[in-house]
């Protein structure tokens, strides 16, 4: 990882930490799949956009319909439960 990238990751991390009001590092819980049956989402807001056999890095399980997770591109925003599969 080249050190642009890694600047890039911190900051990422930090304006995640801030809009969430998120303390301590960001740890991923586990890891899941969004449902190949489910439909795509656009997203906004603050739901991530959801692509069909995307993995997602789970960070915080928020409450029963919601879980807040990473993209590959380093977003990080919520999910509904019922997209996602384990992986």
């Amino acid at each position: 990882m080249t050190l642009k990238e890694c600047k890039k990751e911190e900051k990422a991390d930090k304006e995640f930490q801030k809009k969430f009001k998120f303390e301590g590092s960001i740890n991923v819980l586990t890891q899941m799949m969004v449902d190949p049956a489910a439909t795509e989402k656009r997203g906004g807001g603050k739901n991530l956009p959801l692509r069909r056999g995307e993995i997602l890095d789970v960070i915080q399980f928020t409450n029963q319909e919601q879980i807040l997770c990473r993209n590959s591109q380093r977003k990080c925003k919520s999910v509904g439960s019922v997209a996602l599969l384990t992986a």
